[in-house]
């Protein structure tokens, strides 16, 4: 608990991952511990290779540590289950990449209609949640649209809907803007860090933009193995 008194809404204690076996065995992280807290943005920063990514795949459970613990929303997942840690995935985190990974097929409403429906909501129940984020992020007028239809900012915005459409408690972003010009990335990071305020997501982003990193509440490198928190 931080010194607001909020709980953290995704925990990392002492994360140990490691590649290979014997001889070969690489370490990629050696005890990191990482708390985010809702409506807070935090910037990974870290150079290539320093596990950046595996720190992301294991805090959303897309990778099991070789020890240590994750929690989301207070909830332990070392000992689930895969079909357990698939369900809290789905339910609790989102994901946004450097690409938009829209379904090409679908228009933009539909692209946040299907998750869900796959949670279990009613296509009319999804629909209404995904014409209100499109709305909030600019894109009430390109619903219908698929795609190849729009342009690299709107694609990405619309996975930013994309991703918190089924209400999670975290957001883990990675590169979300590295596609894009500095104009256009600018206008994305400042939609993405006020979905973060307006619904009390804890987000994590991975960014070599150190102008948007400047712009967040916190900011993290990994040094070591371990996380680290940069001033």
């Amino acid at each position: 608990m931080n010194e607001a008194g909020w709980f953290p809404a995704l925990a990392l204690d002492g994360i140990e991952r490691r590649y290979g076996r014997a001889e070969t065995t690489v370490e990629v992280l050696n005890g990191a511990s990482l708390a985010l807290y809702p409506g807070q943005s935090v910037a990974l920063i870290a150079p290539s290779g320093a596990g950046k990514s595996t720190l992301l795949h294991v805090a959303g459970l897309l990778e099991r540590p070789n020890a240590g613990e994750v929690t989301v929303g207070g909830v332990a997942a070392s000992t689930m289950a895969d079909d357990e840690r698939t369900a809290l995935r789905r339910g609790q985190i989102g994901f946004v990449y450097q690409f938009h990974h829209l379904l090409p097929e679908f228009t933009a409403l539909e692209n946040l209609v299907l998750p869900q429906m796959i949670a279990g909501l009613s296509r009319s129940e999804a629909a209404s949640r995904g014409r209100e984020l499109l709305g909030y992020l600019g894109l009430a007028a390109r619903e219908t649209h698929r795609p190849a239809e729009l342009s690299g900012g709107e694609q990405q915005r619309v996975a930013i809907a994309r991703a918190v459409a089924n209400s999670p408690r975290v957001l883990l972003a990675d590169e979300p803007t590295g596609n894009l010009d500095p104009k256009t990335a600018d206008h994305v990071f400042a939609t993405l860090a006020a979905l973060v305020k307006a619904t009390g997501l804890a987000a994590l982003i991975a960014t070599h933009n150190m102008d948007l990193a400047a712009r967040m509440d916190r900011r993290v490198t990994i040094r070591d193995g371990r996380v680290t928190e940069m001033a």
